[in-house]
């Protein structure tokens, strides 16, 4: 299993100063791919728009880059061009019915997968001054046309593997097989690319000042920000937002939690203001097998991801409203098997998160461990924020809460309980 309680989300946005918005922020992701869905996790703008009074900024996803041209494009032109369903349309025209609300283009993120490295295409990119400037132009354009209010980057850097949990033979032959393979070598040229991603962003800041549209970084899990962002650059204009447990749990990956993550940007000179700390809405579970134990206690050693969700369709990938319906309730109390209940794990100290878990039968099936934020624990990392004298938080995203209100009647829950304790 891999040794963190949770999936890891980094935002940094960098905006013009006349744009911030007074007060706590509250960044409101919606993926309008989840338009599309066959099933009751389907989400359109007109089931997000309960949402936006507790938003100051929206962020739609996701665009993706012409390999060929480095310019910007729409991943589904039926989908969202004018020429098709206009759906970009529709989600800035609803400023008008929420005045102050900014509504922002997120490009890249896990959505633009049409090549087998699709991160090579941005590093590619960025290599070009010419490659740059057609970018930079022709996201200006699409968001002129479009009538966004900024770009958000959910950049496709090369990723590291998190830190994955050994038996002692695991260990072993993982040790033997570093004498020959040694450690690899994330990106050859990181530190070129450090330099111009710094470049970009100075030119899309000068493309942008006209229009005062805001830019935004989201780091994608597993991207180490030291290898790729020059921090003592950028962090004049910087907004930034993680997602994982508050603290530090033990034997877990160092430095995958908010406030190690907090600290390390304070201590790089960003104003606290400017930190925005993440809240996934969804989870993540493994299956358990015989070699995971029977306590459910983090680390443990798991077989790969947990079956899909009923709606998101992912493998150990569950909105918050499919790992409501796994948590013990009325409907599934005398339940067996794959169906039966998992075992919640609270938090009474407030500083991890909680987890559940059901360990396997004695046909070593239907074991699992889950890994989520709840109303309770999304409350707790908004207090956190507060606390600190942070700058906001983000929700990851409106279409994995519960937007129907399925699990306990209230429509985005998460949502809510976070913005009441900010």
């Amino acid at each position: 299993m891999w040794t963190r309680l949770g999936a890891i989300l980094l935002l940094v946005a960098v905006a013009n100063a006349n744009n911030a918005t007074h007060g706590p922020k509250v960044l409101c992701y919606y993926d309008g791919s989840g338009s599309q869905l066959e099933n009751l996790g389907k989400v359109t703008p007109t089931d997000i728009e309960l949402a936006l009074p507790f938003c100051t900024h929206l962020i739609y996803g996701y665009a993706g880059l012409n390999v060929a041209t480095h310019k910007i494009r729409s991943l589904n032109e039926e989908l969202d061009l004018d020429s098709g369903k206009g759906q970009y349309r529709q989600i800035t025209t609803l400023k008008r019915r929420y005045p102050g609300l900014k509504v922002l283009l997120s490009v890249g993120g896990n959505k633009d997968l049409a090549e087998e490295k699709p991160f090579e295409k941005y590093l590619k990119m960025l290599e070009n001054g010419g490659s740059r400037t057609a970018f930079v132009n022709s996201v200006h354009s699409l968001l002129k046309t479009y009538e966004f209010d900024g770009l958000d980057m959910a950049w496709q850097f090369p990723q590291t593997k998190p830190k994955r949990i050994r038996g002692w033979s695991g260990k072993l032959w993982h040790g033997f097989k570093k004498l020959f393979t040694g450690d690899s070598v994330l990106d050859p040229k990181a530190e070129e690319h450090k330099e111009e991603f710094t470049a970009l962003v100075r030119d899309l800041k000068s493309a942008f000042l006209h229009e005062k549209f805001l830019l935004g970084l989201t780091v994608l899990p597993h991207v180490n920000e030291s290898l790729f962002l020059d921090i003592p650059l950028l962090k004049d204009s910087l907004d930034y937002t993680y997602t994982a447990p508050i603290y530090e749990p033990s034997e877990r990956v160092v430095g995958n939690n908010v406030d190690s993550e907090a600290k390390y940007w304070l201590a790089q000179g960003t104003p606290a203001e400017k930190i925005i700390v993440g809240i996934p809405a969804y989870g993540r579970g493994w299956k358990l097998n015989e070699d995971s134990g029977i306590t459910g206690v983090p680390p443990l050693p798991a077989d790969g991801p947990s079956l899909p969700g009923q709606y998101t369709g992912i493998p150990g990938f569950y909105s918050w409203a499919e790992v409501c319906a796994l948590l013990p309730n009325p409907g599934n109390a005398n339940l067996g098997g794959a169906d039966q209940p998992l075992r919640k794990i609270g938090d009474p100290t407030k500083r991890f998160g909680v987890y559940a878990f059901r360990i396997p039968d004695e046909n070593n099936e239907h074991g699992m461990w889950l890994s989520y934020e709840d109303p309770d624990s999304s409350g707790n990392k908004a207090a956190y924020v507060k606390a600190k004298g942070l700058g906001g938080i983000s929700i990851f995203e409106l279409g994995y809460d519960d937007f129907r209100g399925t699990c306990a009647g209230d429509k985005f829950p998460i949502l809510r309980a976070a913005k009441y304790r900010l």
